[in-house]
């Protein structure tokens, strides 16, 4: 039963991740966290990079969904307080590396299932991050225990995303919204939304997350989420060739680049920082709807690291990654490598009887 509601979980994802191109999405791009954050602080006027500026009302979707779904099954539950600071700033690491990729794990599964071959590299790098990030599990990583907090700590994410909803439906003058390039493509908002809310709804209830299926693959031989991912790319493989939208190749992929190198280590950063944070960008938002608030500071993480790697030319686009985005994704490496050792010597000294040291 349980694996079954994984694959439905994953064909749903599938074949919205499709059907949102089909409705007006970029091509490739039906779903992307990432990209869809990085949009929300054009949309701010966090950055300025005037062809990704537009409230997703997707991902207001995603936390407003995993909220309502919690709250009527008894697991809207506040919590957090586990090293938020440290959080955030591997937040914007991770989206530092997700831009250089040009797109979060699950866009990654979507550019593969339309043909690019460009995210097959990206996997590899995914993989490979998540690997580093399992040799700090068991050298007992951890950023602290988690505490039961007010409630109104809890309901500050869904405020948040119904305080973004009303801007985006309202439009007031100081909202930007692109008028050419990626997020001038979009869906019409009361879809944008309802598909968002059902992605809430069964990513809270399944724990879905594409982080979490190779970690669990490789930690403890548990292929059980595997089996959603799987069923993602399955589904949007099909509804890609219906639509006639699959495309095979290296070159010409839509907001994509080819430096292979380049997509190998945005995305092993990707997958370092969600095996460390435990889960990946689209699970710290349906956590954040839950009230953990210790992946809301992930996602205000991505919200600023998106407009850093606007601001300081970081982010990658069609034409390649510049050297500002190469020396960028490597200092994003090299921070959550430290935080991975810094993390983990406690562990290994209590284990030894030693004096834990203050972290």
């Amino acid at each position: 039963m349980e694996r079954r509601k994984i694959i439905i979980a994953g064909a749903v994802l599938g074949c919205l991740g499709v059907l949102l191109v089909h409705f007006g999405n970029p091509v490739n791009m039906g779903i992307c966290v990432a990209c869809f954050i990085r949009d929300i602080a054009g949309g701010l006027g966090f950055h300025r990079a005037a062809p990704v500026q537009y409230i997703r009302p997707e991902i207001l979707g995603f936390i407003l969904g995993s909220f309502l779904i919690a709250l009527i099954n008894g697991e809207f539950r506040p919590r957090g307080g586990s090293s938020p600071l440290i959080r955030f700033f591997m937040g914007a690491a991770l989206m530092i590396g997700a831009l250089v990729f040009l797109g979060c794990p699950l866009r990654m599964v979507l550019r593969l299932a339309a043909g690019d071959l460009n995210a097959l590299v990206g996997l590899g790098g995914f993989i490979f991050g998540i690997f580093i990030g399992i040799q700090f599990l068991k050298k007992g990583f951890s950023l602290g225990r988690s505490q039961k907090q007010p409630v109104a700590n809890g309901l500050a994410m869904p405020t948040l995303a119904l305080a973004l909803l009303a801007l985006v439906i309202i439009a007031p003058a100081f909202i930007h919204f692109s008028v050419s390039g990626p997020a001038a493509s979009h869906v019409p908002v009361l879809i944008g939304l309802g598909a968002g809310l059902l992605v809430g709804v069964v990513i809270q209830r399944t724990r879905l997350c594409q982080a979490g299926c190779f970690r669990d693959l490789m930690l403890i031989r548990d292929p059980h989420l595997l089996y959603g991912t799987i069923a993602i790319f399955m589904s949007a493989l099909v509804m890609n060739i219906a639509f006639k939208y699959f495309k095979l190749g290296f070159i010409g992929q839509p907001v994509a680049h080819t430096e292979h190198l380049w997509n190998f280590i945005g995305l092993a950063v990707v997958g370092l920082a969600a095996t460390l944070l435990g889960g990946c960008p689209l699970r710290q938002v349906i956590m954040a709807g839950e009230g953990d608030t210790d992946a809301g500071m992930v996602f205000l993480g991505m919200l600023a690291g998106a407009a850093v790697a606007h601001n300081f030319g970081l982010a990658a686009s069609g034409d390649g990654v510049p050297v500002a985005g190469k020396i960028g994704v490597l200092i994003a490496a090299l921070f959550l490598i430290t935080v991975g050792f810094a993390f983990s010597v406690p562990a290994q000294l209590s284990k030894k009887g030693g004096t834990t040291l203050g972290v």
